[in-house]
Order: C-alpha cells, then structure tokens, then sequence
C-alpha cells in the first residue's frame, strides 16, 4: 500500500460551508457550490469516480481515506490511491467472470474493508450494487436477491454456510458466490475473493456511465407484503456529494466516523460514498455498539464529525454521563443523528454531556439523500428536523375533495410531507412495481408518507407517519409528541406509542415504555412510577393527549437502522398480522 497521510490538526475553528442559509438557499440555483457544480450539467457520471478515481494525481491521492478499526483492535489503512487500486481490481474480476454492465451485485457481510472496496468496484464497473444486512435469516436475504435478481453475491464463509449455501442454486440469475475469506476447495460456483483480487488489474478503468443508469438498488421494509426494491441512479452523488457538504460541513480535513452499517442506505449514501466524495478520512468499526468502546474510538481517532442514530445516543443516554468524562472528545466539531426523528431531550443531552449539540436530519430510503437538516451555522431548535437544503423544495400538504394535493401554509398546520419532484437523488421507481412508485407523485409533489408541521421560521416538526397519527376524541395525536415527553421524565430511556380502539374516544393513546438501567423494578415501585409517568405526561401534554395506559417493556422492538417500530407494537396489541420484519433487530415481546 501506498504511504498514507493523515491530518490531526485543530478543527474546532473550521469554518461552516454554509455560513448563511437564506442566502445560500435563495441563490442556489444561480450559483450552486464547486463541490457539485463541476458535474451537475454532466450527462455521464459514475460515482465510484466521483468518490476515488478523481482524487488521483492530486494532493489528496496519498491521504487516509479510509481507516478500518477491527474487533480485535487491528488497523488497516487505505489511501485514496489504494481505494482507486483495490476497487479497479474488483470491477476487474467482475469483468474476468463475465459479467456486463447493468448486472446485480449483492453483499452479505459485516464491516470488513473488502466490503467497501467491492462497493465500489461494482460501482466502477456499471453493474449495481445492492447491500443486505449480515443479521438477516435465510428467507429475507432469499425474498431479496429473487426481487433483485442477483448476478453475484458477496458474504464470507461462515454467512455463505449458514444462510446462503442449501438454497443458491435454485435462484435463475445467481451465477457466481464472491467469499470474502475463502480459500481452498470450495463448492462449484463459489469464488476465493482474496486470490481473486490479487489477479486483478489495479489500473482497470472506471465505467463511463449515463447518469440515469442504475447504480444502487435498496430495499425497504413495507407495513404488509414483500419488501420495496428502490432504485437509484449515479446522479445521485450529486445529492449525496451537496448533502455532505451542507448538512453534514464535511470538510477534506474532516476526520468522519458514520456509524451506519452499510447494510441500509445511510451506510452506503455516507457511510461509503459522501465522505470519500469530499475528500475526507472515514473510519470503520467492524465491532457492534459498545459504550466504551465508541468513546475510545471518538478519542483515539480524533473524529470530527460524527453521524450516528438516535437509538446509539439514547443507548449512550442510558449508560450516564459519568462514563463520558474519562475520555477527551475536544476534536469534535460537529455531530449529526440520522434513522427516526430525534428527540429533544437527546439533543439537549449532547449539548451537556458531548459539549455539542446533535443536529438532527431527514431523509428516506426513497430520497437518496438528505432533504431536511440543522446546520452548523443556524441555531438548532430541539425537536425540529431543520429547514431544506439549498435546492430542495420542500412543503406540507393535504388533498383536496378531488384527492388532489393542494400546499398548506399556515404555521404549524399538520399535513403531509412533501418535496418538489426532480432532486438528483430521487429514486427512479420501486423494481417490478411502476404502478406503486405512481402511486408517490401527486401534480409534481413526492408524498413522503410522513406528517409533519412547519412554523414561521420554515423549520419543519415531525408528527408521525401517515399510518401511526392516533385520532382521539377529535384530537389528531403525533406519536412522537408523546414519546418525547415519556423521555423528559429521568427513568424513561425509549418510548413507542400507539393508538388502539376504544369505545369512547375512537383511540386511546398508549404507550410502551423501556427504563435505564438504574431503576429499581419491583412490582411496587413499577406500579408507582405508571402513576407517576401518566402525572408528569399530563402536566406536559394534556389530559386529551397524553397516555391512557403505559405499560413497561425491556427493550422495543426496532429496525436495525434504529426506527421504533410501532405497527409491530399495533400489530400485536389488536393481534393482526405482522407484515414484513425482516429487518427487525431487537424484540422483547
């Protein structure tokens, strides 16, 4: 490997790249930033190039880009030179096993640095790239590579025996099984991806491809039948590269740690592809959330700009602000929350306990990118998803009797979340679904699904989902209103809410509450701290909207991007179906 360079000096003073948003946001049309305008009117673009092959033979090539941290306490480092040599090696061996541009590429692996470079590879040699999560059981990961049609699969050995090795060969499209750790003799179709890569041509050129060529294939949970496959093209690194450098003020200097597992998208949109486009060092930890470990990382890494979720924050929450204080975190300079709405009292504990606050975005799998954040330079109003980003339009609607959607604008009026179609990032259709993905486009608006709020100052306020809005006695209830005064009171660490029949009220709020740690749980003391949640939600929320019942859980069940899934919760209260959970990862029932 090349020698690799990286910067440790002061970063607390960089300056924002957004130093005045309704300037920024009113001129941006006429005056987009470098970081982007150099390939915005481009109609071929690759973004394995735009993340590696454009930094070579600059000042940049010899840097750290990526810094692999092992569960063993191994390093690995890779120069941008190295990225460009290893991914160049990848598309390569996809060429010499016959495959063509356009072709589905499939991963199955936790954080290992090959799962990166075959990330990009794929990119580089035009066929499309498709991360699966490595905790999925069998059936998932086989529902999602027969809606995907999958080419190739990359996993190690161990997921390959497990999930994949009894069921591959009945899949039409599946030719070629890529194992991270292979070696020796292996079953027919199934490749030793090291032996592989070390035939490979490190100078292999990058794709020359269109710009509306597919390039990312995502799936997504939906409430009831079989997932959504999303599909994304290469102009999208154009969001994904503007994203970085106004929600996230990623700076080539910066030292970026996004803790998302490249499994769902924010792990490939910034977890792999905006960091590298901007030039900076990213690190990887191939080990689970671990309090103290995350902490060290944070330190010895001197990380400056941390994107993580809000489930990771509320876990850290939960273990207490003592353990924070053996370690220096002076580097920071900016930290971000990514996954589910954030809730105030979390952004307030960072501002406490990190010394910064978090700044809390939006975006979905559908969007490619963030559309809605808090900046560096603007003040954060906890709660709040932020304002737009310069060139997103963005509004609150409703439909009207001829189920058309009309624009509200009256401060804090709740309706639909919407943006104004067109963005670079915006998915291009669900695969096998046109009459669905139809179905999200209303007279030029893309409907999110989500209900929100916008005040004066064009903040916009996350209510729920579509689906979760709870109607009670003629109060439309926001779940995660409710949820974010349960986390006010110093016993709550989660809280999932939900609205169940009632005979009175149409729906009666209730809510699933998870307790830190410290809290004794006796039968008696549990039944005190009902009383006294149900009192302090009162006092906060109002009789007509806080919880009726509260009842206490271990853990809630979750996504693993961090998302409280409450139709789970529903679901089980009224015994109805499950619908797909899949992409479940922590229940107590």
């Amino acid at each position: 490997m090349t020698e690799t360079i990286i910067d440790k000096s002061p970063r607390r003073q960089a300056k924002s790249n957004l130093t005045d948003y309704h300037e920024c946001y009113t001129s941006f049309c006429s005056e987009p930033p470098s970081a982007v305008s150099d390939i915005s009117h481009r109609e071929r673009i690759n973004i394995a190039y735009e993340a590696v092959d454009r930094h070579l033979n600059t000042e940049i090539e010899k840097k750290l880009a990526l810094r692999w941290l092992s569960k063993q306490g191994e390093t690995m480092d890779f120069s941008y030179r190295d990225l460009a040599e290893q991914t160049s090696c990848f598309a390569s061996v996809l060429h010499r096993l016959g495959f063509e541009r356009g072709d589905r590429v499939f991963s199955l692996a936790g954080r290992l640095p090959l799962l990166y470079i075959s990330a990009l590879g794929t990119l580089k040699s035009g066929c499309v790239f498709t991360p699966l999560f490595s905790a999925f059981g069998p059936e998932p990961i086989r529902s999602r590579m027969e809606i995907g049609e999958a080419n190739v699969l990359i996993t190690t050995m161990s997921l390959y025996r497990k999930k994949v090795a009894s069921w591959w060969h009945e899949l039409p499209y599946l030719k070629a099984i890529l194992l991270i750790d292979g070696s020796g003799e292996l079953d027919e179709g199934c490749y030793a991806l090291p032996e592989l890569m070390s035939q490979g041509d490190p100078h292999y050129p990058c794709a020359n491809t269109q710009k509306d060529e597919m390039a990312l294939l995502h799936f997504t949970s939906g409430t009831t039948g079989k997932p959504k496959g999303v599909i994304h093209v290469h102009q999208a690194v154009e969001e994904h590269k503007l994203s970085a450098y106004y929600a996230l003020d990623l700076h080539p200097s910066d030292i970026y740690w996004c803790t998302a597992d490249p499994g769902w998208v924010t792990g490939t949109s910034y977890g792999i592809v905006a960091p590298l486009c901007m030039g900076a060092t990213m690190i990887v930890d191939e080990a689970e959330f671990e309090v103290e470990r995350w902490y060290r990382i944070l330190q010895e890494q001197h990380i400056t700009v941390w994107y993580t979720a809000p489930t990771a924050i509320r876990m850290l929450m939960r273990a207490g602000s003592e353990v924070r204080q053996g370690y220096d975190l002076s580097a920071l300079r900016f930290i971000a929350s990514v996954g589910e709405p954030l809730n105030p009292e979390a952004v307030i504990w960072g501002e406490k306990t990190l010394g910064l606050p978090f700044h809390d975005n939006w975006w979905q799998t559908e969007t490619g990118a963030i559309m809605i954040a808090n900046y560096a330079s603007q003040a954060i109003k906890p709660g709040s998803m932020g304002q737009p980003l310069p060139g997103i339009t963005a509004g609150i609607v409703k439909r009207n009797e001829q189920g058309d959607v009309e624009e509200v604008h009256k401060p804090m009026e709740t309706g639909e979340l919407a943006l104004k179609q067109g963005w670079p990032s915006m998915f291009r259709g669900y695969l096998h679904q046109s009459e669905r993905y139809e179905r999200c486009f209303n007279h030029g608006w893309y409907l999110s699904g989500d209900l929100a709020m916008r005040d004066e100052q064009g903040y916009y306020w996350f209510v729920g989902r579509v689906d979760d809005l709870i109607k009670s006695s003629g109060h439309l209830i926001g779940p995660f209103e409710v949820e974010s005064a349960l986390m006010e009171h110093e016993s709550v660490a989660e809280a999932g809410v939900i609205g169940i029949p009632d005979e009175l009220t149409g729906e009666m709020v209730k809510a699933y509450v998870a307790l830190k740690p410290n809290v004794e749980q006796t039968e008696q003391t549990l039944e005190a701290l009902q009383k006294e949640l149900k009192g302090f939600a009162r006092k906060r929320l109002g009789a007509a909207v806080a919880p009726k019942e509260i009842v206490f859980r271990q853990n809630l069940p979750k996504t693993r991007s961090g998302k409280i899934m409450r139709r789970l919760l529903k679901a089980r209260e009224l015994g109805l179906p499950e619908g797909d959970i899949s992409t479940l990862e922590s229940d107590e029932q």
